[in-house]
Protein backbone atom coordinates (compact mmCIF):
# COMPACT_ATOMS: atom_id res chain seq x y z
CA UNK A 1 0.00 0.00 0.00
CA UNK A 2 2.97 1.90 -0.53
CA UNK A 3 1.03 3.98 -3.27
CA UNK A 4 -2.24 3.79 -1.85
CA UNK A 5 -4.79 6.43 -3.22
CA UNK A 6 -6.45 8.59 -0.31
CA UNK A 7 -10.04 10.10 -0.64
CA UNK A 8 -11.50 12.61 2.35
CA UNK A 9 -14.52 13.22 3.38
CA UNK A 10 -14.85 16.52 5.45
CA UNK A 11 -17.82 16.85 8.09
CA UNK A 12 -19.23 19.78 7.81
CA UNK A 13 -22.38 20.22 9.43
CA UNK A 14 -21.90 20.29 13.34
CA UNK A 15 -24.14 23.52 15.09
CA UNK A 16 -22.11 23.98 18.50
CA UNK A 17 -24.77 24.97 21.64
CA UNK A 18 -21.83 25.71 23.73
CA UNK A 19 -20.32 27.96 21.09
CA UNK A 20 -23.45 30.84 22.05
CA UNK A 21 -21.75 33.82 23.54
CA UNK A 22 -22.61 34.44 26.97
CA UNK A 23 -21.95 38.26 26.47
CA UNK A 24 -24.90 38.46 24.11
CA UNK A 25 -27.80 36.36 25.31
CA UNK A 26 -29.95 37.60 22.40
CA UNK A 27 -27.36 36.04 19.81
CA UNK A 28 -28.45 32.28 18.41
CA UNK A 29 -27.98 29.70 20.92
CA UNK A 30 -26.71 27.36 17.92
CA UNK A 31 -23.79 28.26 16.16
CA UNK A 32 -22.05 27.17 13.14
CA UNK A 33 -19.37 25.89 13.96
CA UNK A 34 -17.70 25.13 10.73
CA UNK A 35 -18.02 28.81 9.42
CA UNK A 36 -16.07 30.31 12.94
CA UNK A 37 -12.95 31.78 11.97
CA UNK A 38 -9.76 31.30 13.58
CA UNK A 39 -6.53 33.19 12.18
CA UNK A 40 -9.10 35.06 9.91
CA UNK A 41 -9.88 31.52 8.17
CA UNK A 42 -13.13 29.62 8.57
CA UNK A 43 -12.65 25.90 10.34
CA UNK A 44 -14.26 24.29 7.34
CA UNK A 45 -11.12 26.22 5.00
CA UNK A 46 -8.82 24.93 7.76
CA UNK A 47 -10.37 21.51 7.14
CA UNK A 48 -10.50 21.27 3.25
CA UNK A 49 -6.71 22.71 3.46
CA UNK A 50 -5.28 20.04 5.73
CA UNK A 51 -6.43 17.47 2.94
CA UNK A 52 -5.94 18.87 0.08
CA UNK A 53 -3.30 16.35 -1.13
CA UNK A 54 -5.85 13.43 -1.49
CA UNK A 55 -6.90 12.87 -4.68
CA UNK A 56 -11.38 13.63 -4.16
CA UNK A 57 -12.75 15.48 -1.41
CA UNK A 58 -16.27 15.38 -0.59
CA UNK A 59 -17.44 17.71 1.81
CA UNK A 60 -20.72 16.63 4.53
CA UNK A 61 -22.69 19.77 5.38
CA UNK A 62 -25.15 22.94 3.89
CA UNK A 63 -23.38 24.33 1.04
CA UNK A 64 -21.06 26.67 1.61
CA UNK A 65 -19.50 29.54 -0.54
CA UNK A 66 -15.59 30.18 -1.25
CA UNK A 67 -15.05 26.32 -1.59
CA UNK A 68 -12.78 24.91 -4.03
CA UNK A 69 -14.36 23.82 -7.30
CA UNK A 70 -12.92 20.57 -6.78
CA UNK A 71 -14.36 19.61 -3.56
CA UNK A 72 -17.62 17.91 -4.21
CA UNK A 73 -20.24 19.37 -1.53
CA UNK A 74 -23.41 16.88 -0.37
CA UNK A 75 -25.92 17.09 2.72
CA UNK A 76 -26.54 13.94 4.80
CA UNK A 77 -30.04 12.96 5.10
CA UNK A 78 -31.80 13.55 7.30
CA UNK A 79 -29.64 16.97 7.37
CA UNK A 80 -28.54 17.00 11.40
CA UNK A 81 -28.83 13.56 11.07
CA UNK A 82 -24.93 13.52 12.99
CA UNK A 83 -21.54 12.48 11.90
CA UNK A 84 -22.73 8.69 11.22
CA UNK A 85 -24.94 10.24 8.81
CA UNK A 86 -22.54 12.97 6.89
CA UNK A 87 -19.90 9.87 6.95
CA UNK A 88 -22.81 7.96 4.77
CA UNK A 89 -23.67 10.84 2.51
CA UNK A 90 -19.72 11.31 1.99
CA UNK A 91 -19.01 7.55 1.13
CA UNK A 92 -22.24 7.36 -1.55
CA UNK A 93 -20.76 10.37 -3.10
CA UNK A 94 -17.40 8.91 -3.57
CA UNK A 95 -18.93 5.60 -4.57
CA UNK A 96 -20.82 7.53 -7.46
CA UNK A 97 -17.78 8.93 -8.67
CA UNK A 98 -15.55 5.80 -7.98
CA UNK A 99 -17.43 4.51 -11.57
CA UNK A 100 -15.08 6.57 -13.26
CA UNK A 101 -12.52 6.32 -11.37
CA UNK A 102 -10.26 3.67 -9.58
CA UNK A 103 -11.12 2.65 -6.16
CA UNK A 104 -9.73 4.45 -3.41
CA UNK A 105 -7.49 2.29 -0.79
CA UNK A 106 -7.93 4.98 2.20
CA UNK A 107 -10.39 7.33 2.99
CA UNK A 108 -9.54 10.35 5.65
CA UNK A 109 -11.99 11.04 7.89
CA UNK A 110 -11.66 14.78 9.18
CA UNK A 111 -14.68 17.36 11.24
CA UNK A 112 -14.01 20.71 10.66
CA UNK A 113 -13.35 22.31 14.69
CA UNK A 114 -10.18 21.79 14.84
CA UNK A 115 -8.89 24.74 14.01
CA UNK A 116 -4.95 24.12 14.16
CA UNK A 117 -5.45 20.95 12.12
CA UNK A 118 -2.64 20.73 8.93
CA UNK A 119 -1.80 18.52 6.56
CA UNK A 120 1.10 17.26 8.29
CA UNK A 121 -1.12 16.14 10.59
CA UNK A 122 -2.98 14.23 8.21
CA UNK A 123 -0.05 12.99 6.55
CA UNK A 124 1.11 11.24 9.71
CA UNK A 125 -2.03 9.73 10.30
CA UNK A 126 -2.20 8.17 6.86
CA UNK A 127 2.02 7.47 7.02
CA UNK A 128 1.13 5.09 10.43
CA UNK A 129 -2.29 3.52 8.85
CA UNK A 130 -0.21 2.30 5.50
CA UNK A 131 2.37 0.55 8.12
CA UNK A 132 0.20 -0.78 10.40
CA UNK A 133 -2.09 -2.68 7.94
CA UNK A 134 -5.48 -1.85 10.43
CA UNK A 135 -8.96 -1.04 9.24
CA UNK A 136 -8.15 2.56 10.65
CA UNK A 137 -6.11 4.72 12.42
CA UNK A 138 -7.43 7.62 14.63
CA UNK A 139 -6.27 10.22 16.30
CA UNK A 140 -4.99 11.37 20.59
CA UNK A 141 -4.89 14.68 21.34
CA UNK A 142 -2.99 16.26 24.36
CA UNK A 143 -5.43 15.66 26.67
CA UNK A 144 -5.37 11.91 26.03
CA UNK A 145 -8.63 12.13 23.92
CA UNK A 146 -9.37 10.09 21.36
CA UNK A 147 -10.79 12.19 18.18
CA UNK A 148 -12.88 9.30 16.29
CA UNK A 149 -13.77 12.38 13.55
CA UNK A 150 -9.90 12.71 12.58
CA UNK A 151 -8.79 9.59 11.26
CA UNK A 152 -8.13 7.14 8.57
CA UNK A 153 -9.81 4.34 7.48
CA UNK A 154 -9.68 1.59 5.02
CA UNK A 155 -12.69 2.26 2.55
CA UNK A 156 -13.93 -1.00 2.36
CA UNK A 157 -13.93 -0.85 6.50
CA UNK A 158 -15.67 2.38 6.79
CA UNK A 159 -18.53 1.22 4.21
CA UNK A 160 -19.06 -2.01 5.61
CA UNK A 161 -19.30 -0.35 9.25
CA UNK A 162 -22.08 2.10 8.02
CA UNK A 163 -23.85 -0.45 6.11
CA UNK A 164 -24.22 -2.88 8.93
CA UNK A 165 -25.70 -0.30 10.90
CA UNK A 166 -29.96 -0.42 10.33
CA UNK A 167 -30.19 3.38 10.95
CA UNK A 168 -27.40 6.00 10.45
CA UNK A 169 -29.59 8.93 11.93
CA UNK A 170 -28.24 9.62 15.20
CA UNK A 171 -25.83 7.30 15.43
CA UNK A 172 -22.93 7.54 17.18
CA UNK A 173 -19.53 7.28 16.05
CA UNK A 174 -18.53 4.62 18.32
CA UNK A 175 -21.00 2.54 16.61
CA UNK A 176 -19.04 2.01 13.97
CA UNK A 177 -15.30 1.87 15.16
CA UNK A 178 -13.56 -1.40 13.71
CA UNK A 179 -12.02 -3.67 16.52
CA UNK A 180 -9.08 -3.62 14.86
CA UNK A 181 -8.06 -0.08 14.81
CA UNK A 182 -4.65 2.01 15.97
CA UNK A 183 -4.74 4.98 17.95
CA UNK A 184 -1.79 7.83 17.61
CA UNK A 185 -0.72 10.85 19.41
CA UNK A 186 -1.45 14.16 17.28
CA UNK A 187 -0.23 17.21 18.44
CA UNK A 188 -2.09 20.85 18.27
CA UNK A 189 -5.44 18.68 16.73
CA UNK A 190 -8.12 19.82 19.95
CA UNK A 191 -11.25 20.25 18.85
CA UNK A 192 -13.48 23.73 19.49
CA UNK A 193 -16.32 22.61 21.55
CA UNK A 194 -17.09 25.59 23.78
CA UNK A 195 -16.67 29.40 23.59
CA UNK A 196 -14.01 29.30 25.26
CA UNK A 197 -12.10 26.77 23.14
CA UNK A 198 -12.90 29.37 20.39
CA UNK A 199 -11.08 31.75 22.30
CA UNK A 200 -8.04 29.73 23.22
CA UNK A 201 -7.77 29.28 20.15
CA UNK A 202 -7.56 32.39 18.48
CA UNK A 203 -5.68 33.91 21.25
CA UNK A 204 -2.63 31.21 20.34
CA UNK A 205 -3.27 31.81 16.61
CA UNK A 206 -2.36 36.07 17.63
CA UNK A 207 1.60 36.52 17.05
CA UNK A 208 3.99 36.50 20.33
CA UNK A 209 6.92 36.96 18.77
CA UNK A 210 8.31 40.79 19.21
CA UNK A 211 9.14 42.00 15.51
CA UNK A 212 12.15 44.46 14.42
CA UNK A 213 10.85 47.97 13.30
CA UNK A 214 11.43 47.43 9.58
CA UNK A 215 10.06 44.16 9.49
CA UNK A 216 7.07 45.07 11.21
CA UNK A 217 6.58 48.41 9.14
CA UNK A 218 7.04 46.17 6.17
CA UNK A 219 4.22 43.58 7.33
CA UNK A 220 1.93 46.26 7.79
CA UNK A 221 2.42 48.07 4.08
CA UNK A 222 1.96 43.84 2.79
CA UNK A 223 -0.87 42.87 4.90
CA UNK A 224 -3.41 45.16 5.23
CA UNK A 225 -5.71 45.80 2.20
CA UNK A 226 -5.91 48.87 0.42
CA UNK A 227 -8.89 50.85 0.71
CA UNK A 228 -11.82 50.78 -2.31
CA UNK A 229 -11.18 53.34 -4.74
CA UNK A 230 -13.42 56.07 -5.70
CA UNK A 231 -14.22 59.40 -7.98
CA UNK A 232 -13.86 62.26 -6.39
CA UNK A 233 -13.95 66.56 -7.79
CA UNK A 234 -10.98 67.44 -6.65
CA UNK A 235 -12.40 70.47 -4.96
CA UNK A 236 -12.60 67.56 -2.50
CA UNK A 237 -9.80 65.17 -2.70
CA UNK A 238 -8.02 66.95 0.57
CA UNK A 239 -6.12 63.83 2.04
CA UNK A 240 -6.42 61.35 -0.27
CA UNK A 241 -4.40 59.48 -2.26
CA UNK A 242 -3.79 58.92 -6.19
CA UNK A 243 -5.43 55.33 -7.43
CA UNK A 244 -4.62 56.28 -10.79
CA UNK A 245 -2.36 58.71 -13.03
CA UNK A 246 -3.53 62.19 -13.76
CA UNK A 247 -3.33 62.68 -17.16
CA UNK A 248 -3.71 66.00 -19.42
CA UNK A 249 -7.44 66.54 -20.74
CA UNK A 250 -5.83 69.40 -22.94
CA UNK A 251 -2.21 70.39 -24.08
CA UNK A 252 -0.91 73.06 -22.38
CA UNK A 253 -0.44 75.94 -23.81
CA UNK A 254 -3.50 74.66 -25.71
CA UNK A 255 -2.31 76.90 -28.62
CA UNK A 256 0.54 78.91 -29.17
CA UNK A 257 0.99 82.20 -26.97
CA UNK A 258 3.02 84.94 -26.38
CA UNK A 259 5.60 84.37 -23.15
CA UNK A 260 6.19 87.72 -22.97
CA UNK A 261 5.00 91.54 -23.34
CA UNK A 262 5.96 92.58 -27.36
CA UNK A 263 5.01 92.13 -30.77
CA UNK A 264 3.73 88.91 -32.57
CA UNK A 265 5.16 89.21 -36.41
CA UNK A 266 5.02 88.06 -39.63
CA UNK A 267 8.20 87.00 -42.11
CA UNK A 268 11.38 89.32 -42.26
CA UNK A 269 11.62 92.65 -40.42
CA UNK A 270 11.11 95.62 -40.63
CA UNK A 271 7.34 94.96 -39.82
CA UNK A 272 4.80 97.24 -40.56
CA UNK A 273 2.93 97.81 -36.95
CA UNK A 274 -0.95 97.60 -37.01
CA UNK A 275 -3.05 100.02 -34.27
CA UNK A 276 -4.57 96.89 -33.22
CA UNK A 277 -3.85 95.07 -29.84
CA UNK A 278 -3.74 90.95 -29.15
CA UNK A 279 -4.87 90.75 -25.39
CA UNK A 280 -4.62 87.39 -23.30
CA UNK A 281 -8.18 85.75 -23.86
CA UNK A 282 -9.21 87.07 -27.25
CA UNK A 283 -9.69 85.42 -30.25
CA UNK A 284 -10.53 87.80 -32.80
CA UNK A 285 -7.46 89.44 -33.90
CA UNK A 286 -7.32 89.72 -37.51
CA UNK A 287 -4.16 87.51 -38.98
CA UNK A 288 -1.11 88.63 -40.29
CA UNK A 289 0.78 89.19 -43.61
CA UNK A 290 4.09 89.35 -44.67
CA UNK A 291 5.67 92.26 -43.08
CA UNK A 292 3.17 92.98 -40.36
CA UNK A 293 3.53 92.93 -36.62
CA UNK A 294 0.77 93.54 -33.88
CA UNK A 295 1.36 94.30 -29.97
CA UNK A 296 0.67 91.12 -28.01
CA UNK A 297 0.23 90.42 -24.52
CA UNK A 298 1.96 88.33 -22.18
CA UNK A 299 -0.75 85.23 -22.45
CA UNK A 300 -2.27 86.27 -25.76
CA UNK A 301 -2.83 83.22 -28.21
CA UNK A 302 -0.47 84.63 -31.67
CA UNK A 303 -2.83 86.07 -34.34
CA UNK A 304 -2.68 83.72 -37.52
CA UNK A 305 0.02 83.96 -39.71
CA UNK A 306 2.28 84.96 -36.99
CA UNK A 307 5.92 83.82 -36.86
CA UNK A 308 7.17 84.72 -34.09
CA UNK A 309 7.17 86.88 -30.89
CA UNK A 310 10.36 90.05 -30.24
CA UNK A 311 9.95 91.35 -26.75
CA UNK A 312 9.61 95.00 -25.74
CA UNK A 313 12.94 95.58 -25.26
CA UNK A 314 14.36 93.71 -28.41
CA UNK A 315 12.61 96.55 -29.96
CA UNK A 316 12.97 100.02 -31.68
CA UNK A 317 10.32 102.09 -33.31
CA UNK A 318 11.26 104.28 -36.55
CA UNK A 319 9.79 107.25 -37.75
CA UNK A 320 7.48 105.58 -40.22
CA UNK A 321 5.60 103.72 -37.52
CA UNK A 322 7.27 99.97 -38.38
CA UNK A 323 9.45 98.27 -35.96
CA UNK A 324 12.43 96.59 -35.82
CA UNK A 325 14.27 94.11 -33.78
CA UNK A 326 17.59 95.81 -32.02
CA UNK A 327 20.99 94.57 -33.96
CA UNK A 328 22.54 93.71 -30.93
CA UNK A 329 19.55 91.48 -29.30
CA UNK A 330 19.88 87.58 -29.41
CA UNK A 331 17.48 86.45 -32.72
CA UNK A 332 15.41 84.64 -29.67
CA UNK A 333 11.48 83.72 -30.12
CA UNK A 334 9.40 84.10 -26.97
CA UNK A 335 6.54 81.80 -28.09
CA UNK A 336 5.60 79.58 -26.37
CA UNK A 337 3.76 76.73 -28.52
CA UNK A 338 1.03 74.39 -28.20
CA UNK A 339 1.77 71.64 -26.33
CA UNK A 340 5.15 72.83 -25.04
CA UNK A 341 4.49 71.67 -21.56
CA UNK A 342 2.68 68.43 -21.79
CA UNK A 343 -0.30 67.15 -24.78
CA UNK A 344 -3.65 65.72 -24.97
CA UNK A 345 -3.03 61.89 -22.35
CA UNK A 346 0.39 63.22 -21.11
CA UNK A 347 0.75 61.61 -17.04
CA UNK A 348 1.54 64.39 -14.98
CA UNK A 349 0.75 62.73 -11.65
CA UNK A 350 1.57 58.71 -10.63
CA UNK A 351 -0.87 56.87 -9.32
CA UNK A 352 -0.09 56.65 -5.12
CA UNK A 353 1.04 60.20 -5.12
CA UNK A 354 -1.01 61.92 -2.12
CA UNK A 355 -3.16 64.89 -3.53
CA UNK A 356 -1.62 68.19 -2.16
CA UNK A 357 -2.66 71.64 -3.06
CA UNK A 358 0.50 71.45 -5.65
CA UNK A 359 -1.49 68.15 -7.59
CA UNK A 360 -4.80 69.72 -6.82
CA UNK A 361 -3.37 73.73 -9.13
CA UNK A 362 -1.55 71.07 -11.66
CA UNK A 363 -4.59 68.76 -12.52
CA UNK A 364 -6.77 71.94 -12.99
CA UNK A 365 -4.15 73.63 -15.33
CA UNK A 366 -4.55 70.22 -17.27
CA UNK A 367 -8.44 70.47 -17.41
CA UNK A 368 -8.79 67.52 -15.25
CA UNK A 369 -11.60 68.09 -12.54
CA UNK A 370 -11.95 64.41 -10.80
CA UNK A 371 -9.34 61.97 -10.34
CA UNK A 372 -9.64 58.68 -8.80
CA UNK A 373 -8.68 58.20 -5.21
CA UNK A 374 -8.02 56.29 -2.09
CA UNK A 375 -9.18 57.97 1.28
CA UNK A 376 -9.24 60.24 2.96
CA UNK A 377 -8.13 57.83 5.63
CA UNK A 378 -10.62 58.53 8.69
CA UNK A 379 -9.69 57.49 13.03
CA UNK A 380 -11.48 57.35 15.48
CA UNK A 381 -9.11 57.61 19.14
CA UNK A 382 -10.26 55.36 21.98
CA UNK A 383 -8.72 56.77 25.04
CA UNK A 384 -8.83 53.90 27.10
CA UNK A 385 -8.46 53.74 31.00
CA UNK A 386 -11.00 53.87 34.26
CA UNK A 387 -8.87 56.32 35.24
CA UNK A 388 -8.72 58.80 32.59
CA UNK A 389 -10.88 61.88 33.27
CA UNK A 390 -11.10 64.81 30.71
CA UNK A 391 -12.90 67.75 32.80
CA UNK A 392 -13.78 68.73 36.58
CA UNK A 393 -11.52 67.59 39.63
CA UNK A 394 -9.39 64.51 39.55
CA UNK A 395 -10.35 61.78 42.34
CA UNK A 396 -7.25 60.33 44.36
CA UNK A 397 -5.76 57.91 41.54
CA UNK A 398 -7.22 59.66 38.40
CA UNK A 399 -5.23 61.03 35.46
CA UNK A 400 -6.03 64.17 33.60
CA UNK A 401 -6.76 62.97 29.20
CA UNK A 402 -4.20 65.00 27.97
CA UNK A 403 -4.23 63.14 24.39
CA UNK A 404 -7.31 63.15 23.18
CA UNK A 405 -7.45 67.17 22.41
CA UNK A 406 -3.93 66.60 20.35
CA UNK A 407 -3.44 63.15 19.23
CA UNK A 408 -5.40 63.81 15.94
CA UNK A 409 -2.54 66.96 15.54
CA UNK A 410 -0.39 64.01 15.33
CA UNK A 411 -2.11 61.47 13.39
CA UNK A 412 -2.85 64.58 10.89
CA UNK A 413 0.81 64.84 10.10
CA UNK A 414 1.15 60.81 9.42
CA UNK A 415 -2.35 61.25 7.16
CA UNK A 416 -5.23 60.14 9.45
CA UNK A 417 -8.53 62.57 9.82
CA UNK A 418 -9.83 61.92 13.13
CA UNK A 419 -13.43 62.28 13.15
CA UNK A 420 -13.92 61.83 16.82
CA UNK A 421 -12.25 61.41 20.08
CA UNK A 422 -13.47 58.64 22.92
CA UNK A 423 -13.25 57.99 26.72
CA UNK A 424 -13.50 54.47 27.43
CA UNK A 425 -13.74 52.37 30.52
CA UNK A 426 -11.47 49.09 30.39
CA UNK A 427 -14.41 46.48 30.34
CA UNK A 428 -14.72 43.83 27.66
CA UNK A 429 -17.88 44.93 26.74
CA UNK A 430 -16.93 48.12 26.50
CA UNK A 431 -14.27 47.68 23.81
CA UNK A 432 -16.04 44.88 22.29
CA UNK A 433 -18.48 47.26 21.05
CA UNK A 434 -16.13 50.22 19.64
CA UNK A 435 -14.49 47.40 18.19
CA UNK A 436 -18.21 46.13 16.37
CA UNK A 437 -19.10 49.50 15.39
CA UNK A 438 -16.64 50.80 12.80
CA UNK A 439 -18.56 51.81 9.70
CA UNK A 440 -17.48 55.18 9.71
CA UNK A 441 -13.77 55.42 10.27
CA UNK A 442 -10.94 53.19 8.75
CA UNK A 443 -8.94 52.97 11.75
CA UNK A 444 -9.40 52.95 15.48
CA UNK A 445 -6.42 54.38 17.63
CA UNK A 446 -7.13 52.88 21.06
CA UNK A 447 -4.66 54.61 23.48
CA UNK A 448 -3.49 52.14 26.28
CA UNK A 449 -4.70 48.23 27.51
CA UNK A 450 -1.83 47.08 25.04
CA UNK A 451 0.52 45.56 28.01
CA UNK A 452 -1.58 42.28 28.58
CA UNK A 453 -2.30 42.92 32.41
CA UNK A 454 -5.22 42.49 34.62
CA UNK A 455 -6.94 45.89 33.02
CA UNK A 456 -5.90 45.74 29.59
CA UNK A 457 -8.44 44.54 27.04
CA UNK A 458 -7.94 44.98 23.71
CA UNK A 459 -5.52 42.14 22.82
CA UNK A 460 -8.35 39.71 24.96
CA UNK A 461 -11.45 41.78 22.42
CA UNK A 462 -8.93 41.11 19.47
CA UNK A 463 -8.62 37.34 19.76
CA UNK A 464 -12.66 37.03 20.79
CA UNK A 465 -13.41 38.89 17.44
CA UNK A 466 -10.78 37.20 15.48
CA UNK A 467 -8.93 39.92 14.28
CA UNK A 468 -6.08 39.43 12.21
CA UNK A 469 -2.92 40.36 14.35
CA UNK A 470 -0.21 41.60 11.77
CA UNK A 471 1.67 43.12 14.39
CA UNK A 472 1.98 41.93 18.35
CA UNK A 473 4.94 43.45 19.41
CA UNK A 474 7.84 45.61 18.28
CA UNK A 475 11.31 45.26 19.55
CA UNK A 476 11.65 49.11 20.69
CA UNK A 477 11.25 51.22 22.97
CA UNK A 478 8.68 52.91 23.52
CA UNK A 479 6.20 51.25 22.13
CA UNK A 480 6.94 47.55 22.01
CA UNK A 481 3.59 46.73 23.60
CA UNK A 482 1.90 48.16 20.16
CA UNK A 483 -0.56 46.24 18.33
CA UNK A 484 -1.69 46.78 14.49
CA UNK A 485 -4.57 44.14 13.75
CA UNK A 486 -7.27 44.37 11.10
CA UNK A 487 -10.86 43.66 11.83
CA UNK A 488 -13.14 40.77 9.92
CA UNK A 489 -14.74 44.17 8.48
CA UNK A 490 -11.62 45.02 6.83
CA UNK A 491 -11.28 47.99 9.75
CA UNK A 492 -7.62 48.59 11.44
CA UNK A 493 -6.57 48.60 14.74
CA UNK A 494 -3.57 50.37 16.16
CA UNK A 495 -3.32 50.12 19.74
CA UNK A 496 -0.87 52.62 21.56
CA UNK A 497 0.82 52.96 24.87
CA UNK A 498 -0.94 54.24 27.15
CA UNK A 499 2.16 56.99 28.33
CA UNK A 500 1.65 60.13 26.38
CA UNK A 501 5.04 60.05 25.02
CA UNK A 502 5.12 56.46 23.96
CA UNK A 503 1.44 57.00 22.65
CA UNK A 504 2.43 60.10 20.24
CA UNK A 505 5.90 58.37 19.44
CA UNK A 506 4.61 55.17 18.22
CA UNK A 507 1.82 57.08 16.39
CA UNK A 508 4.66 58.78 14.28
CA UNK A 509 6.28 55.68 13.99
CA UNK A 510 3.59 53.03 12.71
CA UNK A 511 0.59 54.96 11.56
CA UNK A 512 2.58 56.46 8.59
CA UNK A 513 3.13 52.98 7.24
CA UNK A 514 -0.89 52.16 8.19
CA UNK A 515 -1.63 55.17 5.61
CA UNK A 516 0.58 53.52 3.18
CA UNK A 517 -1.50 50.76 2.73
CA UNK A 518 -4.78 51.53 3.06
CA UNK A 519 -4.28 54.35 0.27
CA UNK A 520 -1.70 52.58 -1.69
CA UNK A 521 0.67 55.53 -0.96
CA UNK A 522 3.76 55.54 -2.96
CA UNK A 523 6.62 54.60 0.57
CA UNK A 524 9.16 57.81 0.49
CA UNK A 525 12.77 57.00 1.48
CA UNK A 526 13.87 57.43 5.06
CA UNK A 527 15.29 60.71 6.05
CA UNK A 528 18.22 59.62 7.86
CA UNK A 529 20.19 61.98 9.82
CA UNK A 530 23.90 61.78 12.02
CA UNK A 531 23.81 62.27 15.80
CA UNK A 532 25.49 64.49 17.65
CA UNK A 533 25.67 62.67 21.18
CA UNK A 534 25.44 59.22 20.15
CA UNK A 535 27.35 57.61 22.87
CA UNK A 536 25.17 59.40 25.32
CA UNK A 537 21.92 57.68 23.83
CA UNK A 538 23.28 54.49 22.99
CA UNK A 539 21.05 51.60 24.53
CA UNK A 540 21.05 47.21 23.79
CA UNK A 541 17.54 48.15 22.39
CA UNK A 542 15.94 50.35 19.35
CA UNK A 543 14.77 53.51 20.91
CA UNK A 544 12.43 56.24 19.10
CA UNK A 545 13.62 59.91 21.31
CA UNK A 546 13.01 63.43 20.68
CA UNK A 547 15.60 65.59 18.91
CA UNK A 548 16.75 68.99 18.08
CA UNK A 549 18.67 70.08 14.82
CA UNK A 550 22.36 70.57 16.38
CA UNK A 551 24.03 72.64 13.13
CA UNK A 552 24.33 69.22 10.46
CA UNK A 553 23.75 66.73 13.11
CA UNK A 554 20.65 65.86 15.41
CA UNK A 555 20.74 65.95 19.40
CA UNK A 556 18.48 63.24 21.27
CA UNK A 557 17.38 63.56 24.84
CA UNK A 558 19.48 61.72 27.11
CA UNK A 559 17.05 61.46 29.86
CA UNK A 560 13.40 60.58 28.37
CA UNK A 561 10.41 60.55 30.95
CA UNK A 562 7.62 59.12 29.38
CA UNK A 563 4.69 60.28 31.42
CA UNK A 564 4.06 63.70 29.82
CA UNK A 565 4.89 65.46 26.76
CA UNK A 566 7.55 68.04 28.02
CA UNK A 567 10.22 66.48 25.97
CA UNK A 568 8.21 67.25 22.85
CA UNK A 569 8.34 71.12 23.50
CA UNK A 570 11.04 72.75 21.40
CA UNK A 571 11.74 69.63 19.53
CA UNK A 572 12.36 69.54 16.02
CA UNK A 573 11.89 65.31 15.50
CA UNK A 574 11.64 62.30 17.12
CA UNK A 575 14.47 60.05 16.17
CA UNK A 576 14.33 56.05 15.77
CA UNK A 577 17.87 55.05 16.72
CA UNK A 578 18.79 51.55 16.14
CA UNK A 579 20.66 49.43 19.15
CA UNK A 580 24.36 49.95 20.07
CA UNK A 581 24.16 53.17 17.53
CA UNK A 582 27.82 54.63 16.63
CA UNK A 583 28.79 57.96 15.49
CA UNK A 584 28.77 57.16 12.24
CA UNK A 585 25.24 55.46 12.27
CA UNK A 586 22.65 56.56 10.79
CA UNK A 587 19.47 57.27 11.95
CA UNK A 588 15.46 58.22 10.86
CA UNK A 589 14.01 61.13 11.53
CA UNK A 590 10.43 61.56 11.78
CA UNK A 591 9.88 65.54 11.75
CA UNK A 592 7.26 66.59 13.99
CA UNK A 593 4.08 68.88 13.05
CA UNK A 594 4.57 72.61 13.85
CA UNK A 595 2.60 75.11 13.35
Amino acid sequence: MKHSICDAIVLAGGRGSRMADPEHPTAPQEVDKPAMTVGGRRMVDIAVDAVSRCRRTVLVGPTRNGISEHVVQTRESPAGGGPVAALAAGLQSLDGRARSESTADLVVVVASDIPVLDAAAVRSLIDSMVRAQTDAVFARDEAGRTQFLLGVWKLSALRSAVAQLDSVDGAPMRAIVPVDHLVIPVSGIEDCDTRADLLAARRAAQPTEALEIADALARIRSRIAPLPVHRVALRDSAGTVLAESVLAGTALPAVDISAMDGYAVCGTEPWALRSDVAYAGSSDITGLTEGTAVRIATGAALPPGATSVVRDEHVTREADGSVRRIPTVPQSDDTRRRGEDWLPGTELVAAGTPVDAAVRSLAASAETFDVSVRGPVRGRVIISGNEIRSTGPLAPGETRDVLGSVLPEYLAHCGITVVDVMLLDDSSAGFRDVLTRTDEVDVVIVVGATGGGAADQLRSTLAGVDADTVVGRVRVRPGGSQITAVLPDGTVVLGLPGNPLAAVGTAMLTAPAIVDALTGRTVRPLRLGLLSNSTEVRSAVPRVVPVTADGTRWRADIRVRTAHLAHLVGRDALAVIPAEVSADEPVTILPLPHH
